[in-house]
């Protein structure tokens, strides 16, 4: 689990193409210090584990699955490129933004940045698996980045970006037409589910009524 407040800025080392997957290597200087492998990572919004260190270089190495190279941005980085680096959190971590699973639901693309003021208010394209638990003031993690949804339309919704997040993270490195890895909130989620089996309670229990007095 995470909070989506992005630690570190690694770099891309190099990715090693496996038969099944890949094996990813980034360059930290301040993870590392306090890592250890078998350690959970947020690398872009993606939760992997550490299976290797080389502490001489300062490389962590991660093993990639097929499917996640698939199912999010990792299969598309290249070498020097800039990653979104946060460890799991402790029972003493500081919530500073929201709950972060690390397992990402889809890839949105940037649709259009402006400039307003010192800060970037940036529209993100997105499918309705992950729109349908977006409102307006609510939470989501783009690229592994805690974030307030500004606004939700029919097929994307709106970020604003202040300097510091921009300068923290991949974010502000971000052009129109770049894909994202996109997470909405766990919490929406456990809300639909307990209120869509409370109905289902119910309907149960208003058809078994409607059998005792034979109406149907």
């Amino acid at each position: 689990m995470f909070t989506g407040i992005i630690v570190e800025l690694g770099k891309i080392y190099e990715i090693q193409k496996l038969a099944q997957g890949a094996r990813l290597k980034v360059f930290s200087k301040k993870l590392i210090d306090n890592s250890n492998i078998g350690d959970s990572i947020s690398v872009n919004g993606v939760c992997l584990t550490i299976c290797e260190m080389d502490t001489s270089k300062n490389i962590i190495s991660f093993d990639v699955s097929h499917e996640t190279l698939q199912k999010t941005t990792l299969g598309e980085l290249k070498r020097d490129e800039y990653v979104n680096l946060e460890p799991a959190v402790t029972l003493n971590t500081r919530l500073g933004g929201h709950l972060v699973s690390g397992h990402v639901e889809g890839v949105g693309r940037i649709k259009k940045i402006e400039k307003i003021g010192n800060d970037l208010k940036i529209e993100i394209e997105a499918q309705e698996e992950i729109l349908r638990y977006c409102i307006k003031k609510g939470s989501i993690a783009v690229d592994g980045i805690s974030l307030t949804i500004v606004d939700v339309f029919l097929d994307s919704f709106t970020v604003v970006i202040i300097p510091h997040t921009a300068n923290m993270t991949t974010i502000g490195l971000k052009k129109i037409g770049d894909k994202v890895n996109l997470e909405s909130d766990i919490i929406a989620k456990y809300v639909e589910k307990f209120v869509n089996q409370s109905l289902n309670i119910k309907e149960n229990r208003l058809l078994g009524k409607l059998k005792d007095y034979g109406y149907i």
